[in-house]
């Protein structure tokens, strides 16, 4: 059985900081692209960051210079460090796992159930 667990998300306040963390359990993801996504109600999914296994990183430029994206072979775990939140990063965000570089949805094979993120102005 395959896992993917994020934690970390909160309630914040505008100009506040998080630090998401992604496990995953029940495989390795060894030579795999992690991702975080988020969505926002009534919105679709969309791309935030990932990481490929050698360390390439990717960002949307909504959150390029404020969020961080990172990774621990060792513990199997991917982070994301958020700063300077606003209260359009309000969203429930979610882990995913891809086998190769990706950065749209449909790429990503594996997902966490997702941590709610709430930004107050």
């Amino acid at each position: 059985q395959v896992q993917l667990v994020e934690s970390g998300g909160g309630l914040v306040q505008a100009g506040g900081s998080l630090r998401l963390s992604c496990a995953a359990a029940g495989r390795t993801f060894s030579g795999y692209t992690m991702g975080w996504f988020r969505q926002a109600p009534g919105k679709e999914r969309e791309f935030v960051a990932a990481i490929t296994w050698r360390g390439d990183t990717y960002a949307a430029t909504s959150v390029r210079g404020r969020f961080t994206i990172s990774r621990d072979h060792a513990k199997n775990t991917v982070f994301l460090q958020m700063n300077r939140l606003n209260p359009e990063d309000t969203a429930v965000y979610y882990c995913a796992a891809a086998s190769s570089a990706a950065i749209r949805v449909e790429q990503y094979d594996y997902w966490g159930q997702g941590t709610q993120v709430t930004v107050a102005s």
